[in-house]
């Protein structure tokens, strides 16, 4: 269809969506659209029965058209704007929906919520449909973390309130939660939980009531920042009594019963390969290239299901938990340190209980063989990235002092490049996203950001991890048995049809069918990238085109990895999923896969994925946070300097930009004050009006810190002008003032305006988040 009837449509529709309740006949919205003639009329007509066979409008009785009115009520999660509007996200294709202040019914962040659209999407100009919020179905806090403002003695027996807090994260810090005056008594400055008993309504729209249950420290204490963010989070940062009264019944050593039924492999070369800074190791791992050329490739994991017994009050905490959380400067585990740097882990030296998949892989990176069981271990060497990097970079005195062990090492590093291979040519996405470690001193103050540098030792061992989740997987999907996946799904096509609209902009040549989307396409483009001034924007482009990985009871795949099958089974320490995975494999392999063990599992998988899903969001947001207010706070010191940055992301209210060091701030559109610039959606870039000058992502660009607001964790930048710029913008700001004054004298009549906006429609606020935080050991291709 042509653009000008593409364009007509979208007119029509949206004449229809600003007039809801009215109807109207075809010569009625000719006139509206200010078109006449034979020739307009029956291009109206023809886009109205368009509309009409899409179902966005309907014939009354009385051969008027009107909008039609979805009589559907659709479920969602409320995504609040600190505005007071918000959207609903109600399917994974469709587009969210806008709900205005007026319509929300007071639901707050996070909120599941019930919509009635009042307004249809209009496809033909990118608008997404309105809605009504009839119903908040379940409240997504039933906690706040905030600091507390105390009142006088005559507010307190006035108000019956003790005080206020204020929380700090953006969405929620428009709502004052009053605390009453039955509960603890903060003291000013306090980071405080407090449970909600009052939500917002009509009587309080911007206020909550509830009870202060936890004083977590004074904001300004070393430590409290991090942990608010933790317990906002609904991490617990203690164990409760009985889970380490339960832990420490646990032996710190592998008992002779221990041993019975398990493979005894103490003699095997085992080592583990870690960080420096490591203290659990989970997975250690043992490689012998076989005289026919293939590789004998053994995978120990540490057996924590021996240990955290199905039921236990170590296994209800280890669930609850989901997954270890790994801040800047601590780890709350999802285990007690006693079995997590324990027994659980295997640690040089000691013999442990391990499940080990066991495989033989050929010189194309194809898994012949395999066997998983369970077995005893013990770790010959405990190595690490960089000393195992420099050996295999040819070291001479760390070659030396572990001469043993060199053989195995080249012989790794050859496996992993078969393996690398062979994920490259089924089409896994393989990409490198910078990650940065924040150091802090003893007070908890950012001091620097060094960037992760990913060698060969740290891919090696991905690899392998990889190649046993993989073996896993495969092998109880073929034996047609419930059981726990790792799954990561097509992305939308909308977002796969924007993405590659983009990098075609940049003139990268897509091949492949739009209509059939492989990962192979996604590698196709980064390819031709690489080592280019794009590779970094195509990457960020890429990641956010994508669908987020998630543990599932079906076997949908992994879309990244262009792996069929794909669990996680190499981390029981730190992820609940993977303790369920090494459950199953003890309880059929005991139990066999009889009809009673397929309804046991099949029962209870949906939850657990459902759950630890949930739970591990909410520990990359807590890792997350944590990292961005480190960040912003190492850069509170730095306002007024500038800095060499990339255009990383261009919205409609500015463009957020990346340092070298990873650090993400904002250029606000109402301070790029040289030009009126405009968003040009589908190619991702600003243009300046009057200047012409265009801003694109992946753009190198030099700046100045304006702003570093540590407590809402937000930095703010402005584009460093070019003097020539400079004198430009004092010309024109100097035209404006004698403007205004002429105007102001002209006439007195006109009315102050104490809105801050720029000039162009553009509140100055911004919801953003300075949002990079790396990970830590969340691998990119999650294989640990």
């Amino acid at each position: 269809m042509p653009d000008k009837e593409n364009k007509l449509i979208a007119d029509i529709l949206e004449f229809f969506r600003n007039n809801p309740e009215h109807r109207y006949t075809s010569e009625q919205i000719e006139d509206s659209l200010r078109m006449h003639g034979a020739s307009a009329f029956k291009r109206v007509v023809k886009a109205i029965a368009v509309l009409e066979g899409e179902g966005k409008i309907t014939l009354t009785n009385t051969d008027e058209f009107k909008m039609a009115q979805p009589d559907k009520v659709l479920e969602g999660t409320f995504k609040g704007n600190d505005k007071g509007f918000g959207f609903v996200k109600y399917d994974e294709v469709e587009p969210d929906a806008f709900i205005s202040r007026d319509n929300t019914l007071h639901a707050v962040n996070g909120d599941t919520v019930e919509v009635k659209f009042i307004k249809p999407s209009n496809p033909w100009i990118d608008k997404g449909p309105e809605g009504e919020i009839v119903k908040i179905v379940e409240r997504s806090l039933s906690r706040i973390v905030g600091e507390f403002h105390p009142y006088s003695d005559a507010q307190v027996e006035k108000s019956g309130n003790y005080g206020y807090i204020k929380s700090h994260e953006k969405k929620l810090a428009s709502y004052m939660v009053f605390i009453s005056n039955k509960g603890l008594h903060p003291q000013m400055g306090d980071m405080v939980q407090v449970s909600i008993d009052e939500y917002p309504s009509d009587d309080h729209p911007q206020s909550m009531e509830g009870t202060a249950l936890e004083v977590i420290g004074n904001k300004n204490d070393p430590g409290v920042d991090i942990m608010s963010i933790v317990i906002d989070n609904d991490i617990n940062p203690e164990f409760p009594k009985e889970v380490l009264e339960e832990a420490e019944e646990i032996p710190d050593h592998v008992l002779e019963s221990d041993r019975v039924g398990r493979h005894d492999l103490t003699d095997n070369m085992v080592i583990t390969i870690d960080g420096d800074d490591s203290k659990d190791f989970d997975d250690a791992v043992g490689v012998e290239k076989m005289a026919d050329g293939k590789f004998h490739l053994e995978v120990h994991i540490a057996d924590v299901t021996h240990y955290v017994t199905e039921g236990s009050a170590l296994d209800k905490e280890a669930y609850e938990r989901g997954t270890s959380t790994y801040l800047v400067d601590r780890v709350i585990p999802m285990l007690p340190f006693r079995l997590s740097n324990g027994i659980c882990s295997l640690n040089p030296g000691e013999d442990r209980l391990a499940l080990t998949c066991d495989m033989v892989i050929d010189q194309t990176g194809q898994v012949e063989k395999y066997d998983i069981y369970p077995s005893v271990i013990q770790s010959k060497y405990r190595m690490t990235y960089n000393n195992v990097n420099k050996i295999l970079d040819g070291d001479v005195e760390l070659c030396e002092e572990y001469k043993p062990l060199v053989p195995m090492l080249k012989d790794m590093s050859e496996l992993h490049d078969i393996l690398l291979k062979m994920r490259h040519s089924r089409g896994a996405i393989d990409f490198e996203e910078t990650e940065a470690k924040i150091i802090v001193d003893e007070n908890g103050k950012p001091v620097d950001i060094q960037l992760r540098d990913r060698g060969i030792s740290e891919r090696m061992i991905e690899s392998f991890m990889l190649a046993a989740n993989e073996t896993v997987a495969k092998n109880y999907n073929l034996k047609h048995v419930p059981f726990l996946y790792r799954v990561h799904e097509k992305p939308d096509d909308e977002k796969v049809k924007r993405f590659f609209e983009f990098v075609a902009a940049m003139g990268v040549d897509v091949h492949g069918n739009l209509k059939d989307i492989s990962p192979k396409m996604f590698q196709g483009v980064l390819a031709q990238v690489t080592g280019t001034p794009e590779e970094a924007v195509v990457t960020i482009m890429l990641l956010r085109s994508m669908q987020q990985a998630r543990y599932s009871d079906e076997p949908l795949g992994h879309f990244g990895l262009a792996a069929k099958y794909y669990t996680h089974f190499t981390s029981p320490i730190r992820r609940y999923p993977d303790l369920t995975v090494h459950r199953m494999i003890h309880s059929y392999a005991e139990n066999g896969f009889t009809d009673d063990e397929k309804a046991k599992w099949g029962g209870k998988l949906k939850e657990i994925g459902d759950h630890t899903s949930g739970r591990e969001r909410k520990s990359i947001d807590a890792e997350r946070a944590v990292d961005d207010l480190k960040k912003t706070e190492y850069m509170a010191d730095q306002v007024g300097e500038t800095f060499d940055a990339v255009v990383s992301s261009v919205t409609s209210f500015g463009m957020f930009i990346q340092l070298d060091n990873t650090i993400e701030g904002l250029i606000h559109i109402s301070n790029m004050k040289d030009d009126y610039y405009e968003f040009d959606e589908k190619s991702m870039s600003m243009h300046g009006r009057g200047t012409g000058k265009t801003f694109k992502v992946g753009q190198p660009i030099q700046v100045k810190l304006m702003r570093a607001d540590v407590e809402h964790r937000q930095i703010d930048f402005e584009r460093v002008l070019t003097p020539e710029e400079a004198e430009q913008v004092k010309k024109r700001e100097a035209e404006f003032a004698k403007r205004r004054a002429s105007h102001s004298r002209s006439d007195h009549r006109h009315s102050n305006n104490g809105g801050r906006s720029n000039g162009n429609g553009h509140s100055n606020n911004h919801g953003h988040s300075n949002n990079n935080g790396s990970n830590k050991r969340r691998s990119k291709y999650e294989s640990r």
